[in-house]
């Protein structure tokens, strides 16, 4: 994603989200200096490499836990969303890539990574005090912000968790994107916060949000490279 491609966006978004821009620069920069200090960390290419031409992007939708008994997922790269790494331990399944704010269950990201998985740690304004805690017990991790990209910290675009994602895959090699629990509904799947323990009416900025997310899901469908569909479970 080119910054001026992505600046037009980024600053709607932070308007009306009422996000300080600032509050991401200082978020960004803080990651870098603690990828630079861990030295776990990961450049573009040797994600990229991880990342086939087929890809499963998995967000903590509702239908997320059905879609995992349902369909088979052997035939691609999975690529998660922060709390659905939780739904997909839950079944045995380990995924390549995680894309996490850190809002998801620290324990489960963790065990993931130990695993084998990737992880695509975001900086915004509003985790900086996470990035701090977490980022050092993590490897194999490539830092990723939301405003101007730094030389180790990435901006492929996308806001929420689950559509940046998909912007990552795009970016880093997928022809064929397949969106997993992104129901964009009235309920929120019980896996996109640590504190829920079962599925939960949407509220306010949540809602927002998936605004947003579906926005630039459909943005990148007409401007990327990918094709772009979701799965669905049966009735």
């Amino acid at each position: 994603m080119d910054w001026e491609d992505w600046k037009p966006l980024y600053l709607r978004i932070v308007r009306e989200m009422g996000y300080p821009i600032e509050g991401d620069r200082r978020a960004a920069r803080i990651l870098r200096a603690l990828l630079l200090e861990g030295d776990e960390y990961i450049l573009r290419d040797e994600l990229a490499a991880v990342v086939g031409r087929k890809a499963y992007v998995f967000g903590c939708g509702p239908s997320l836990e059905d879609a995992l008994q349902e369909f088979d997922f052997s035939d691609g790269t999975l690529i998660v969303a922060d709390g659905a790494t939780s739904a997909l331990l839950e079944h045995d399944m380990v995924p390549d890539i995680i894309v996490s704010d850190l809002d998801g269950r620290i324990p489960d990201l963790k065990l993931a990574n130990d695993r084998g998985a990737f992880m695509a740690v975001h900086a915004h304004g509003d985790n900086v005090d996470k990035l701090t805690a977490y980022v050092p017990l993590f490897s194999r991790v490539l830092g990723t912000t939301q405003t101007e990209p730094l030389d180790i910290v990435y901006n492929f675009g996308g806001f929420t968790d689950g559509d940046r994602a998909a912007f990552l895959a795009e970016e880093l090699g997928a022809r064929e994107i397949v969106l997993v629990g992104f129901d964009f509904g009235e309920t929120v799947g019980r896996w996109s916060k640590p504190g829920l323990r079962e599925h939960a009416p949407i509220w306010e900025s949540k809602r927002k949000k998936f605004e947003f997310a579906e926005e630039l899901l459909k943005w990148l469908e007409k401007n990327g490279k990918a094709r772009i569909e979701y799965l669905r479970p049966g009735p």
